[in-house]
């Protein structure tokens, strides 16, 4: 880093080259190098100092919405069954599966921009990939939460466990629970192993900075690392190993999950398009909430406005928009193709989708996720102001948590026997869906105060590879291959 700023000073004199190579390293945070001990004391500081008032006010709110939101209303489901949800004929599936098709979307943005983004080495990842990567934890957390609830009788939760009994009874691998509890277990261990292989430096970073139980603490986390060469050889292996691993990970995941609605033969879901279909909404969903935590971030924590800067937003609203315009060539792909080629109840359904009592919400996903990011994202200027791309993102998560609605409990409504037809009300499915949210973000608020949320080492690393270097008058960025 020293020899960087030696190579941008030597280049400095002159009013115009000084002022260009003063606006890269403004704008540019792989340009703008801080000594390594004042970047350590940044991240540790954002930890250790002691919580304002608002923190735990805060997080005794959302304590309580968790207390009660739940565990005393999934207590209650358990204690008095399933008759106090609104899961009825036809519309068997609801709310929990409503949520835990979104709690596995928002999962999938930790994966995309931590493994797909490292592997085609895109360096505006490197400050943020440590809270999209708890995004996947955390989210898998809420998406088994979810199925759980939607089991009823959870103590039965080992039937679904493929284990060798004395009875020779085995889990119906026919039933799509058996499906999302391989995909969601498969998915969450690992994610927890890619999250933990990059958290190893920076924990070992505070072990030495810090005293008492978080020493202790992040001395087992740390498993002796000491930063030899030898041992950067053999974690940057890993680590490369587990981003080309996980990727089919996360595609094969939401394609199972697209599978338990495809491979029924109901109105609406026998489609072939909805693995693509389901896995871009899980990314269009997943990057929307990583902005918003982003935002939180750099509004909430200190020192966080130095790590994430207006480029980063501005390069995840280009995804963002990117997403949001595959997301809908797949939406109307699969409706035109279930109009032009569905029987009468497809096309009914369709029909119900737009005018029927849930009409708004259909109207409403179409303008969240499609209408309002490409109005906004186009914008340089827009796309990089933080709160403005932040409610954009809050919008499409709206949106895509919409289109999980309709196409589960609203689909159900159309079947084939018209004298079945009834809308689906939820009942206790509403405080439950809150809770799991409040203990999403829970989850987070503890996490920003055990671990470092800014991966230093990895903005560290790429700051070394970043240069400026002056062809005549002009200043290019050059990086450099880090072995």
């Amino acid at each position: 880093m020293a020899e960087m700023k030696q190579h941008t000073d030597a280049h400095a004199g002159g009013h115009h080259g000084g002022h260009t190579e003063e606006h890269f390293r403004e704008k540019h945070l792989m340009l703008d190098p801080l000594p390594r001990g004042q970047m350590n004391d940044m991240v540790m500081e954002s930890m250790t100092e002691p919580p304002t008032w608002r923190y735990w006010t805060v997080f005794a709110i959302l304590s309580v919405i968790v207390a009660y939101g739940l565990f005393y209303s999934w207590g209650k489901m358990i204690v008095e069954g399933l008759g106090i949800a609104g899961v009825n004929r036809p519309a068997y599936w609801g709310i929990f599966l409503v949520n835990t098709v979104f709690w596995i979307g928002i999962s999938h943005a930790g994966t995309f921009i931590s493994a797909i983004l490292r592997v085609f080495k895109a360096e505006f990842r490197r400050p943020f990939t440590r809270a999209a990567e708890l995004m996947t934890t955390f989210g898998l957390v809420q998406a088994g939460f979810s199925i759980f609830m939607h089991m009823g009788r959870v103590w039965l939760a080992y039937w679904l466990m493929p284990y060798p009994n004395e009875r020779m009874l085995w889990p119906n691998m026919h039933s799509p629970l058996s499906w999302d509890l391989l995909a969601i277990t498969t998915y969450l261990l690992s994610s927890t192993m890619y999250l933990f292989l990059p958290l190893i430096p920076d924990v070992a970073m505070a072990r030495d900075k810090s005293t008492g139980w978080r020493k202790t603490l992040y001395k087992t986390l740390a498993l002796g690392f000491r930063g030899t060469e030898g041992e950067w050889a053999h974690l940057r292996n890993a680590m490369n190993i587990f981003a080309f691993a996980i990727i089919p990970v996360m595609f094969s995941v939401h394609t199972i999950v697209s599978w338990d609605f495809a491979a029924a033969t109901r109105p609406g879901w026998n489609s072939t398009i909805f693995g693509p279909y389901f896995v871009v909404g899980a990314l269009h969903s997943g990057m929307g909430a990583v902005i918003v935590v982003l935002a939180i971030i750099r509004a909430t924590m200190k020192h966080m406005k130095y790590f994430i800067r207006p480029e980063h937003f501005d390069a995840i609203g280009k995804l963002m928009l990117i997403i949001s315009m595959a997301w809908a060539y797949f939406f109307f792909n699969d409706y035109m193709v279930q109009w032009y080629g569905g029987d009468k109840w497809t096309k009914q359904l369709l029909h119900f989708h737009e005018a029927g009592p849930m009409g708004w919400m259909w109207f409403a996903m179409l303008i969240f996720n499609i209408a309002i990011p490409w109005a906004i994202l186009w914008n340089p200027k827009w796309r990089s102001t933080p709160w403005l791309v932040s409610i954009v993102g809050i919008l499409i998560n709206f949106g895509m948590w919409f289109e999980r609605y309709i196409i589960i409990p609203v689909s159900l409504t159309i079947n084939r026997m018209p004298f079945t037809w009834r809308m689906y009300t939820p009942g206790v499915e509403i405080p439950l869906g809150i809770g799991t949210l409040a203990f999403f973000a829970l989850l987070y608020m503890a996490a920003s105060k055990l671990i470092p949320l800014i991966p230093v080492w990895e903005v560290q690393e790429g700051q070394m590879a970043h240069k400026l270097t002056k062809y005549g008058r002009e200043t290019v960025v050059t990086v450099s291959e880090l072995e």
